[in-house]
């Protein structure tokens, strides 16, 4: 990027937001010298008003309740400003858990009229796949910045969301489930199912015991996705791969 600051959000409305914050910041301190990273200047904020929202140049949407976070979003004015920010001006996002539901085009286990969602992903989302909070684990995942002589990255999954399905244009006009919900449609442009691939980042482990090959992690185009809780470990290299590749990278893949 040309700018010489970098605004990246945090949607600070329900949620793990604090514990994105100081991952994101932690990330950019420990930049390696000399690095894009470290030679670029950040600023970490909490958006809770469309007016902080039009001031960042990324955004991280974190765990937490989906249901909460689209109604208080709704009330605060950001749902549709949340919607231009990811669909129609694609700059980078980031949803874990809650915000993965809520950046997909579809949810299922979802009560109708219960939530809104931004949109963006085009992909069905399956809430609560894993149970109740008490069916929560962690499971080491391959992941692109994790080589061969780099200790494996620990996910913590809380009552968390998986890919069950990536969605094609044919999708659009076809009846959904009752317990389906959908994103409303923007314009043939934002909701353009050719302009990106989906890009499957990683699945569970078949040694994991639970689902394996269950999808925790997308990535299409600006729009980043994961099932699990990054912020909840001390763990900082999924941030800093984020900053990297999706934030400075421009959405471009580079996996």
């Amino acid at each position: 990027m040309t700018q010489s600051k970098i605004t990246v959000g945090i949607l600070a409305l329900q949620g793990a937001f604090l514990e994105h914050k100081l991952h994101l910041q932690k990330a950019v301190r420990h930049a390696s010298p000399g690095s894009l990273l470290d030679t670029t200047k950040f600023e970490i904020v909490e958006v809770r008003t469309p007016e902080q929202l039009a001031a960042a140049d990324a955004l991280v949407i974190p765990g937490g309740e989906s249901t909460a976070i689209s109604l208080i979003a709704e009330r605060s004015g950001l749902l549709e400003p949340l919607r231009q920010f990811a669909r129609v001006d694609r700059k980078p996002v980031w949803g874990t858990c809650a915000g993965l539901i809520l950046l997909s085009d579809e949810a299922s286990k979802a009560r109708k009229g219960g939530q809104e969602l931004i949109g963006g992903l085009h992909v069905r989302c399956q809430r609560n796949h894993f149970g109740r909070q008490t069916e929560s684990f962690e499971c080491d995942l391959a992941l692109p910045f994790v080589g061969d002589d780099e200790p494996p990255f620990r996910a913590v999954f809380i009552r968390a969301p998986i890919v069950e399905k990536v969605l094609t244009g044919a999708d659009l006009t076809a009846d959904v489930a009752n317990d389906v919900v959908r994103a409303p449609k923007l314009d043939a442009e934002a909701d353009d199912y050719k302009t990106a691939p989906i890009e499957v980042i990683s699945s569970l482990p078949s040694t994991q015991g639970k689902e394996a090959g269950d999808i925790v992690a997308v990535r299409q185009g600006n729009i980043f996705g994961t099932s699990f809780h990054p912020e909840l470990t001390p763990d900082v290299r999924l941030h800093r791969w984020w900053l990297q590749e999706c934030v400075l990278g421009r959405g471009e893949s580079r996996i």
